[in-house]
């Protein structure tokens, strides 16, 4: 039985899934989807035609699975680990499954519109869009300092599916739209999420990639390799 991850090591939201399989010492393959390659990515539009990342396979079933919450809830039931994603209660289960899908929704989507705006050339950028995107992020921005304690997780006392979702999308987001002086515990969570061993692992391993983002310029030196500081 394998598990197959397609993925790329610079998506943040492959980096979600990928800390949920840190986190349990998950066994599994990761394949690179190079979007630059006609051959890798008409293979991947095989698997899954909508196109995005991650997709995961599992050989023991031949089962594909798409959309990363699917994906970590699908590990959570039949790869389980020491460190389950979803409570077993069902109303915090049901909070995980919020804020999962608010940074995934809230944060991680205008964050992506604003690097993606980045990328457009001169005479097609999409200002008011950034700026609704910077808006929206700044509505986040206050909620998360309201919902996250001085030394708690997101939606539940353990790291969640809420905390996979949280760590990549606050990475990229505080790059491309810094945090407020004022949203001191959001800082500290965020933090604490990039203390996450699993998490460091996940950065670790995108590093050789960050030339790529385009944003690179403005990544902190806390998380650039040593002899790039």
């Amino acid at each position: 039985m394998t598990l197959t991850l397609y993925m790329h090591p610079l998506a943040s939201f492959c980096h979600k899934v990928l800390i949920a399989l840190f986190e349990n010492d998950t066994r599994f393959i990761a394949e690179t989807v190079d979007l630059g390659d006609t051959g890798s990515t008409a293979a991947h539009l095989e698997r899954w035609p909508v196109g995005k990342m991650p997709v995961l396979h599992a050989s023991a079933n031949d089962t594909t699975i798409p959309e990363t919450s699917i994906i970590i809830e699908y590990l959570d039931r039949h790869y389980p680990g020491p460190s389950p994603m979803l409570p077993q209660d069902p109303d915090t289960c049901l909070q995980v499954r919020l804020w999962d899908r608010f940074f995934d929704l809230y944060v991680s989507t205008p964050m992506q519109t604003i690097v993606g705006d980045r990328l457009r050339p001169e005479g097609h950028k999409d200002p008011r869009g950034v700026d609704s995107a910077c808006a929206t992020l700044d509505t986040a921005y206050g909620m998360i300092e309201k919902q996250v304690s001085a030394d708690g997780w997101a939606a539940d006392k353990s790291f969640s599916m809420a905390d996979c979702s949280a760590a990549p999308a606050l990475f990229f987001a505080s790059i491309v739209h810094p945090f407020d002086e004022k949203h001191t515990n959001l800082a500290a969570y965020f933090d604490r999420l990039m203390g996450r061993p699993s998490v460091e692992r996940v950065i670790a391993e995108a590093r050789p990639f960050f030339p790529m983002f385009p944003y690179s310029e403005a990544i902190p030196p806390r998380f650039l390799a040593e002899n790039e500081r």
